[in-house]
């Protein structure tokens, strides 16, 4: 029985310290970012419309390759 109040006394312990880490990180502005959020998925394209035109630029065997 005594180790069932130890371990509820740890895990208090535990949440009262991710409680406190999280409550610091709001007030130290972690979250503050309103702008990238609203533009992420704009470019995010550009990087696979890039990532995808340079895979397709390489050649795909051996001959191609020297041959260049």
């Amino acid at each position: 029985m005594y180790v069932m109040f130890v371990l509820i006394g740890f895990s208090l312990l535990v949440a009262l310290i991710f409680l406190g880490v999280f409550i610091w990180a709001v007030r130290s502005g972690q979250f503050e970012d309103h702008y990238t959020p609203s533009v992420r998925a704009l470019f995010d394209d550009e990087k696979k419309m890039k990532s995808e035109n340079e895979n397709t630029s390489k050649p795909d065997t051996q001959e191609q390759r020297s041959t260049d």
